[in-house]
């Protein structure tokens, strides 16, 4: 996984009139979990918005006054209206400690079902998936090249290395719907006496 660089300070006070102080002044309260304790931490809006509005995941290194922790964005909570960014949950990264995280579906190749007229539909466009950071792709590979119309892929064909796909294996990844009027291999196949 691609790791980014972000940098923090430590929250010396907490609560609802210090939170609101630290989002006038440009920057977001946050907090990093998952470790010996957890830690209150500031974080400017600009460099966040980076992270939360983007497909990809990344490591998350956090520069806290001069102490760095790797980590992952796990929630981000906005204002009803603005859409400004409230408060960041981050999860430490440990070496020997498995995550929890949603990574980005991407397909690759050439559908023969859609050359032929279907309409390619993805259902899923990130898989939640178990293992330990240093073992994460960066996306999800999902070849289309096989897939006629009215064929799919499933969670359970999936096979990544290193991670664990948690989601329903039943679950449609990506589907080829067929056209009304398309003529299918199914279909077209001569029928055996």
């Amino acid at each position: 996984m691609e790791k980014i660089g972000i940098k923090a300070t430590v929250r010396r006070s907490l609560g609802k009139a210090d939170a609101k102080q630290t989002r006038r002044s440009g920057h977001v309260p946050c907090i990093i979990y998952g470790g010996k304790e957890n830690l209150n931490i500031n974080v400017e809006e600009r460099p966040l918005q980076g992270v939360i509005f983007t497909p990809h995941v990344r490591i998350i290194q956090l520069d806290v006054d001069g102490k760095v922790y790797d980590t992952v964005l796990k929630d981000a909570q906005f204002h009803p209206v603005s859409g400004a960014i409230l408060h960041v949950d981050f999860q430490q990264v440990l070496d020997d400690r498995a995550v929890n995280i949603s990574l980005p579906v991407t397909l690759t190749g050439t559908s023969p079902g859609v050359r032929a007229g279907g309409k390619l539909v993805q259902v899923m466009r990130k898989l939640k998936v178990r293992g330990l950071a240093k073992d994460m792709p960066a996306s999800i590979i999902v070849d289309i090249s096989s897939l006629n119309a009215l064929d799919s892929v499933k969670i359970g064909a999936m096979n990544v290395p290193g991670v664990e796909l948690t989601e329903n294996p039943n679950q449609i990844i990506v589907h080829v719907q067929a056209k009304r009027g398309m003529v299918t291999e199914a279909a077209a196949a001569p029928a055996k006496k």
